[in-house]
């Protein structure tokens, strides 16, 4: 075998033995090892950094999940607000008209989002309270719990005003003044927390 080899290079160059040539062999490759900036540790580099990308990846996902959950939530609560002034006119404002400014409750929805950004739970642990305020004072509409399954930590009055005037010109001559109601653009959040004696923080919106 070592005739074959050196037949094959020959020139008179000597040719190694076995032996001479696996042990040369094993040092060649423990010397890449150890040596810097190789391949091979370009090659655990670029592992960690893959490693670290999928992390990376995988917070990103998180956060794009809660922000559109945050997001649900708050069309969920913006929807259960029109549903409880629809129903709450023949019954409790008592009119057959009930007029809001455009994308007044789409705006409440985001300032209900933005109070609750400080809490434990968001969003999710509000209890929210909508009123409407009058001549006669305070009429409570209803309530809306953002998610059921999560205990309430504080509670969020919504306090939407009527009109002055109570009614709207244009539709005078075909409704009862008495039977149309107006909300103004102006509105009102109460926070209080519920298990904390801190006393209730108010925020007025126009």
């Amino acid at each position: 075998m070592v005739y074959t080899t050196a037949l094959l290079f020959g020139h008179g160059v000597p040719v190694p033995s076995e032996e001479e040539s696996v042990v040369e062999m094993i040092g060649k490759y423990f010397s890449q090892l150890t040596a810097p900036g190789q391949n091979t540790s370009a090659a655990r580099r670029g592992s960690v950094e893959s490693c670290d990308e999928r992390e990376n990846n995988s917070l990103f996902s998180d956060l794009d999940a809660g922000f559109e959950q945050e997001r649900l939530l708050q069309q969920n609560v913006t929807r259960q607000m029109e549903r409880l002034l629809t129903r709450a006119k023949p019954s409790t404002l008592h009119c057959q008209v009930l007029l809001l400014p455009r994308q007044m409750t789409t705006r409440v929805g985001q300032d209900v989002v933005r109070s609750s950004a400080d809490e434990p739970c968001g969003l999710r642990g509000a209890s929210i309270k909508v009123y409407v305020e009058g001549k006669d004072g305070l009429t409570f509409v209803g309530s809306i719990f953002p998610d059921p399954s999560v205990t309430s930590t504080f509670e969020l009055s919504v306090i939407f005003k009527a009109d002055k005037d109570d009614g709207w010109p244009p539709l005078m001559h075909i409704f009862d003044t008495n039977k149309v109601l107006k909300l103004r653009p102006q509105y009102r959040l109460v926070k209080r927390k519920l298990y904390s004696s801190a006393s209730p923080v108010i925020h007025d919106f126009n």
